[in-house]
Protein backbone atom coordinates (compact mmCIF):
# COMPACT_ATOMS: atom_id res chain seq x y z
CA UNK A 1 0.00 0.00 0.00
CA UNK A 2 1.31 3.67 -0.91
CA UNK A 3 2.29 6.21 1.51
CA UNK A 4 0.92 9.62 1.33
CA UNK A 5 3.95 11.35 0.89
CA UNK A 6 4.76 8.81 -1.73
CA UNK A 7 1.87 10.01 -3.95
CA UNK A 8 2.64 12.91 -3.28
CA UNK A 9 5.78 13.46 -4.41
CA UNK A 10 4.61 11.99 -7.64
CA UNK A 11 1.92 14.71 -7.71
CA UNK A 12 4.80 17.53 -7.09
CA UNK A 13 6.90 16.10 -10.19
CA UNK A 14 3.44 16.30 -12.65
CA UNK A 15 2.05 19.61 -11.28
CA UNK A 16 4.51 21.65 -8.62
CA UNK A 17 2.65 23.11 -6.08
CA UNK A 18 4.90 26.34 -6.55
CA UNK A 19 2.76 26.55 -9.29
CA UNK A 20 -0.53 27.46 -7.02
CA UNK A 21 -1.73 31.33 -7.00
CA UNK A 22 -1.02 32.93 -3.59
CA UNK A 23 -4.39 32.55 -2.58
CA UNK A 24 -4.53 29.44 -3.25
CA UNK A 25 -4.58 26.20 -0.92
CA UNK A 26 -3.27 23.22 -2.73
CA UNK A 27 -1.60 20.30 -1.18
CA UNK A 28 -2.06 17.97 2.10
CA UNK A 29 -4.83 19.06 3.62
CA UNK A 30 -5.66 16.49 5.69
CA UNK A 31 -3.75 13.25 7.03
CA UNK A 32 -0.28 12.39 7.02
CA UNK A 33 2.94 12.08 4.71
CA UNK A 34 3.53 8.33 6.88
CA UNK A 35 -0.39 7.60 6.46
CA UNK A 36 -0.51 4.29 4.21
CA UNK A 37 -4.06 4.00 1.97
CA UNK A 38 -5.95 1.17 0.63
CA UNK A 39 -7.71 2.88 -2.21
CA UNK A 40 -7.41 6.41 -4.20
CA UNK A 41 -10.32 8.45 -5.07
CA UNK A 42 -10.38 11.79 -7.30
CA UNK A 43 -13.43 14.14 -7.44
CA UNK A 44 -13.89 17.38 -8.50
CA UNK A 45 -14.27 18.57 -4.97
CA UNK A 46 -15.19 16.94 -1.72
CA UNK A 47 -18.90 16.85 -0.82
CA UNK A 48 -20.61 15.12 2.97
CA UNK A 49 -22.38 12.84 0.72
CA UNK A 50 -19.73 11.65 -1.17
CA UNK A 51 -16.67 11.16 2.31
CA UNK A 52 -19.86 8.85 3.67
CA UNK A 53 -19.55 6.93 0.97
CA UNK A 54 -15.89 6.48 0.86
CA UNK A 55 -14.37 3.11 2.96
CA UNK A 56 -11.93 4.31 5.70
CA UNK A 57 -8.11 4.59 5.00
CA UNK A 58 -8.42 6.38 1.77
CA UNK A 59 -6.98 8.98 0.12
CA UNK A 60 -9.59 11.80 -1.78
CA UNK A 61 -7.84 14.03 -4.54
CA UNK A 62 -9.96 16.88 -5.50
CA UNK A 63 -9.47 19.79 -7.68
CA UNK A 64 -11.38 22.32 -5.33
CA UNK A 65 -9.66 23.04 -1.68
CA UNK A 66 -11.99 22.24 1.06
CA UNK A 67 -10.04 24.49 3.54
CA UNK A 68 -9.87 27.79 1.13
CA UNK A 69 -10.47 30.61 4.25
CA UNK A 70 -8.94 30.90 7.61
CA UNK A 71 -11.19 28.54 10.44
CA UNK A 72 -12.22 30.52 13.26
CA UNK A 73 -14.41 27.63 14.60
CA UNK A 74 -15.30 24.21 13.72
CA UNK A 75 -18.55 23.48 14.41
CA UNK A 76 -19.74 20.28 13.43
CA UNK A 77 -23.44 21.01 11.42
CA UNK A 78 -21.53 23.51 9.44
CA UNK A 79 -19.65 23.27 6.06
CA UNK A 80 -16.36 22.29 5.92
CA UNK A 81 -15.97 21.13 9.38
CA UNK A 82 -19.23 18.24 8.91
CA UNK A 83 -17.58 17.04 6.06
CA UNK A 84 -13.76 17.65 8.34
CA UNK A 85 -15.45 15.56 11.08
CA UNK A 86 -16.36 12.91 8.74
CA UNK A 87 -13.12 13.09 7.27
CA UNK A 88 -11.28 12.09 10.49
CA UNK A 89 -13.56 10.18 11.79
CA UNK A 90 -12.70 7.54 9.29
CA UNK A 91 -9.32 8.24 8.95
CA UNK A 92 -9.17 9.49 5.14
CA UNK A 93 -6.65 12.03 3.69
CA UNK A 94 -7.43 14.96 1.37
CA UNK A 95 -5.19 16.80 -1.33
CA UNK A 96 -6.25 19.27 -3.71
CA UNK A 97 -4.55 20.39 -6.60
CA UNK A 98 -6.33 23.12 -7.65
CA UNK A 99 -4.17 26.20 -9.86
CA UNK A 100 -1.52 24.46 -10.47
CA UNK A 101 -3.12 22.00 -11.93
CA UNK A 102 -5.14 24.36 -13.73
CA UNK A 103 -1.47 25.40 -15.53
CA UNK A 104 -0.36 22.27 -15.90
CA UNK A 105 -3.03 20.24 -17.19
CA UNK A 106 -6.75 21.16 -17.26
CA UNK A 107 -6.84 23.98 -19.24
CA UNK A 108 -4.98 22.30 -21.96
CA UNK A 109 -6.86 19.07 -22.06
CA UNK A 110 -10.43 20.81 -22.14
CA UNK A 111 -9.37 23.09 -25.14
CA UNK A 112 -7.68 20.06 -27.00
CA UNK A 113 -9.57 16.98 -26.08
CA UNK A 114 -12.77 18.21 -25.12
CA UNK A 115 -13.11 21.06 -27.82
CA UNK A 116 -11.21 19.77 -30.06
CA UNK A 117 -8.98 22.85 -30.86
CA UNK A 118 -5.50 22.01 -32.18
CA UNK A 119 -2.38 24.03 -30.99
CA UNK A 120 -2.81 24.54 -27.44
CA UNK A 121 -0.51 27.06 -25.83
CA UNK A 122 -0.85 27.50 -22.41
CA UNK A 123 0.45 30.76 -20.78
CA UNK A 124 0.25 30.43 -16.98
CA UNK A 125 -3.61 28.81 -16.58
CA UNK A 126 -5.11 30.88 -19.41
CA UNK A 127 -4.64 28.56 -22.68
CA UNK A 128 -4.48 29.84 -26.43
CA UNK A 129 -5.39 28.48 -29.40
CA UNK A 130 -6.66 29.89 -33.04
CA UNK A 131 -10.38 29.95 -33.63
CA UNK A 132 -10.84 30.79 -37.55
CA UNK A 133 -14.90 31.07 -36.92
CA UNK A 134 -17.78 33.39 -35.80
CA UNK A 135 -18.87 33.56 -32.58
CA UNK A 136 -22.10 31.84 -33.83
CA UNK A 137 -20.06 29.13 -34.76
CA UNK A 138 -17.88 29.05 -31.59
CA UNK A 139 -21.14 29.59 -29.49
CA UNK A 140 -22.91 26.03 -31.03
CA UNK A 141 -19.60 24.65 -30.93
CA UNK A 142 -19.37 25.14 -27.49
CA UNK A 143 -22.52 23.93 -26.94
CA UNK A 144 -21.88 20.55 -28.58
CA UNK A 145 -19.12 19.96 -27.17
CA UNK A 146 -19.88 20.65 -23.45
CA UNK A 147 -23.28 19.59 -23.86
CA UNK A 148 -24.31 22.82 -22.54
CA UNK A 149 -28.50 23.54 -23.69
CA UNK A 150 -27.89 27.11 -23.41
CA UNK A 151 -24.79 29.80 -23.72
CA UNK A 152 -24.56 33.42 -22.27
CA UNK A 153 -22.29 35.57 -24.75
CA UNK A 154 -20.91 39.30 -24.50
CA UNK A 155 -20.10 40.88 -27.90
CA UNK A 156 -21.13 41.21 -31.02
CA UNK A 157 -21.29 38.88 -33.85
CA UNK A 158 -17.83 39.04 -35.57
CA UNK A 159 -15.11 36.66 -37.25
CA UNK A 160 -13.03 35.15 -34.35
CA UNK A 161 -9.10 34.37 -35.40
CA UNK A 162 -7.76 33.64 -31.66
CA UNK A 163 -9.26 32.28 -28.64
CA UNK A 164 -8.57 32.11 -24.81
CA UNK A 165 -9.70 29.51 -22.29
CA UNK A 166 -9.62 29.99 -18.12
CA UNK A 167 -11.16 26.90 -16.89
CA UNK A 168 -13.04 27.52 -13.69
CA UNK A 169 -14.06 31.42 -13.27
CA UNK A 170 -11.85 33.75 -15.00
CA UNK A 171 -14.09 36.82 -16.18
CA UNK A 172 -11.95 39.14 -14.21
CA UNK A 173 -9.31 38.68 -16.29
CA UNK A 174 -10.28 39.41 -19.70
CA UNK A 175 -8.72 43.21 -19.94
CA UNK A 176 -4.68 40.49 -19.73
CA UNK A 177 -6.29 38.44 -22.34
CA UNK A 178 -4.28 38.91 -25.66
CA UNK A 179 -7.15 36.84 -27.85
CA UNK A 180 -10.61 37.72 -29.48
CA UNK A 181 -12.82 35.64 -27.45
CA UNK A 182 -12.48 34.36 -23.39
CA UNK A 183 -14.02 31.11 -22.54
CA UNK A 184 -15.02 30.60 -19.44
CA UNK A 185 -17.19 30.28 -16.14
CA UNK A 186 -19.28 32.45 -13.84
CA UNK A 187 -18.97 35.59 -15.93
CA UNK A 188 -19.65 38.32 -13.16
CA UNK A 189 -21.78 41.82 -15.15
CA UNK A 190 -19.41 43.81 -14.53
CA UNK A 191 -16.77 41.78 -16.12
CA UNK A 192 -18.91 41.64 -19.00
CA UNK A 193 -19.05 45.14 -19.22
CA UNK A 194 -15.53 45.56 -18.92
CA UNK A 195 -14.79 42.71 -21.82
CA UNK A 196 -17.71 44.48 -24.29
CA UNK A 197 -15.51 47.79 -23.74
CA UNK A 198 -12.69 46.38 -24.78
CA UNK A 199 -14.06 44.45 -27.74
CA UNK A 200 -13.40 41.22 -26.54
CA UNK A 201 -16.54 38.35 -26.85
CA UNK A 202 -17.22 36.24 -23.87
CA UNK A 203 -18.66 32.83 -23.83
CA UNK A 204 -19.75 31.39 -20.06
CA UNK A 205 -19.28 27.93 -20.38
CA UNK A 206 -20.02 27.18 -16.81
CA UNK A 207 -17.64 26.49 -13.67
CA UNK A 208 -18.59 22.76 -13.25
CA UNK A 209 -18.54 22.53 -17.08
CA UNK A 210 -15.39 23.55 -17.44
CA UNK A 211 -13.27 21.48 -14.76
CA UNK A 212 -15.37 18.10 -14.33
CA UNK A 213 -13.13 17.19 -16.60
CA UNK A 214 -10.69 16.88 -13.14
CA UNK A 215 -11.00 12.84 -12.33
CA UNK A 216 -10.64 11.77 -15.66
CA UNK A 217 -7.62 13.29 -16.27
CA UNK A 218 -5.69 12.59 -12.54
CA UNK A 219 -7.10 9.20 -12.96
CA UNK A 220 -5.49 8.91 -16.18
CA UNK A 221 -2.08 9.97 -15.24
CA UNK A 222 -2.36 8.44 -11.87
CA UNK A 223 -2.15 4.65 -13.88
CA UNK A 224 0.08 5.98 -15.94
CA UNK A 225 2.74 5.68 -12.96
CA UNK A 226 1.30 2.51 -11.31
CA UNK A 227 -1.47 4.08 -9.20
CA UNK A 228 -5.14 2.90 -9.68
CA UNK A 229 -7.44 5.79 -8.91
CA UNK A 230 -11.31 5.66 -8.54
CA UNK A 231 -13.57 8.53 -10.29
CA UNK A 232 -16.31 9.50 -8.05
CA UNK A 233 -18.92 12.06 -9.33
CA UNK A 234 -18.75 15.21 -7.79
CA UNK A 235 -22.70 16.83 -8.90
CA UNK A 236 -23.15 20.15 -10.50
CA UNK A 237 -24.94 21.93 -7.71
CA UNK A 238 -26.98 23.89 -10.04
CA UNK A 239 -30.74 22.64 -11.40
CA UNK A 240 -31.63 24.43 -14.09
CA UNK A 241 -35.66 25.11 -14.66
Amino acid sequence: MPKIAEILGFLEEISPLALQEPWDNSGLLVGSGGEEVNSIYVALEATLKLVESLPPHSLLITHHPLLFKPLKALLWEEYPANILRALIQKNLSLIALHTNFDQTHLGRYVASEVLGFSGVEMEGYVGYFPLKMSTHELASHLKRALGLERIATVGQERYLERGAIITGSGGSLAPSIKADALLTGDIKYHDAMIAKSLGINLFDIGHYESERFFGEILASVLKKQGYEAIIVDSKNPFHYS
